[in-house]
């Protein structure tokens, strides 16, 4: 049975603007900490500001020095849990998935079950002493809402190997995305920094003294209000391919975090699907490319636009 670590976190800040909420500030501020959560450390005075402790209801004021102390937990045991894979190629060193949307990858505050971790357990119990055992044999990522291949290796060396290769661009990531509006040019190369928001830390944005991010586009079809397009990112970084197309003045289908927040075409997920990966087998020394299909609901989604169109 393999146990998460947990430590203790201590997060700062400065207010950028008046009048919000203290816990709404907070939560806006520190990743994977809900509202209720924040209420109770303010509650029990593990928040300041300015050196002393406050109310949830308190009004900040720019300059506003906060401090957040969030105690570790209790850790949890990370279980096998019997969820069925998608399996598009499996050796004995390593398994090729395809990630639903809607499944986190591996367990985190808030999700500590149903995660892919949880799953590839279950399949493959020697994951367990594979890395950091709340992230047993995964190589990579990918959002909770991005459907697609992702890759679990059953052996240190062969992670360690992968990671590297992810590290030095040597993998190849295609991704299909439907994005709002037309757009142009019909190809291109998005190289702009990618950081915290500094005034939402749950997302990310394109910011001055952010990580290097680059990404390639292309477009593969024209709706009359939406384009289709294949995307390769030459850089990993959290949120990448939304945080760039939307800043492109494009954002994702589905996407309520950095694009619309009615959606009508899509509203449980964001229409980006990891489809082919290609690397260098880290047993065999061969390159080798898998390649997974749009899942039923993002097809149904460019069924109903090419109808509409026609």
């Amino acid at each position: 049975m393999a146990e998460q670590v947990a430590q203790q976190s201590v997060v700062s800040f400065s207010v950028e603007r008046d009048g919000e909420r203290l816990d709404k500030v907070i939560s806006a501020h520190v990743q994977d900490l809900s509202r209720a959560a924040t209420q109770r450390l303010i509650k029990t005075g593990e928040v300041t500001v300015n050196g002393r402790t406050s109310k949830s209801s308190y009004r900040v004021r720019v300059d506003d020095e906060v401090v957040v102390r969030v105690p570790a937990e209790t850790p949890e045991p990370v279980l096998p849990e019997d969820i069925p894979l998608d399996i598009i190629y499996e050796d004995d060193v390593l398994l090729v998935v395809d990630k639903p949307a809607g499944m986190v990858v591996h367990p985190a505050l808030g999700h500590s079950s149903g995660t892919l971790v949880n799953a590839a357990l279950a399949h493959c119990p020697q994951v367990a002493d594979v890395g950091r055992v709340e992230r047993a044999g995964i190589v990579h990522r990918l959002d909770k809402d991005t459907s697609g291949l992702i890759l679990i290796a059953k052996d240190e060396a062969v992670q360690v190997a992968l990671q590297r290769q992810f590290k030095r661009r040597q993998v190849a990531k295609t991704y299909v995305a439907l994005t709002e509006g037309q757009v142009h040019p019909r190809e291109g190369v998005i190289e702009v920094p990618i950081g915290r928001d500094k005034r939402h830390r749950k997302r990310m944005a394109v910011v001055r003294r952010g990580r290097s991010a680059r990404t390639m586009y292309r477009v593969t079809e024209y709706f009359p209000d939406h384009t289709l397009l294949e995307v390769r990112p030459h850089t990993g970084r959290t949120h990448q391919v939304r945080v760039h197309m939307a800043w492109m003045g494009y954002p994702l289908v589905g996407d309520a975090v950095y694009g619309r927040r009615r959606q009508r075409l899509l509203r449980d997920r964001h229409f980006l699907h990891a489809s082919r990966l290609r690397f260098t087998h880290p047993a065999t020394g061969e390159e080798v490319e898998f390649t997974a299909p749009l899942p039923p609901e993002l097809a149904a989604v460019l069924k109903r636009l090419r109808l509409r169109r026609s």
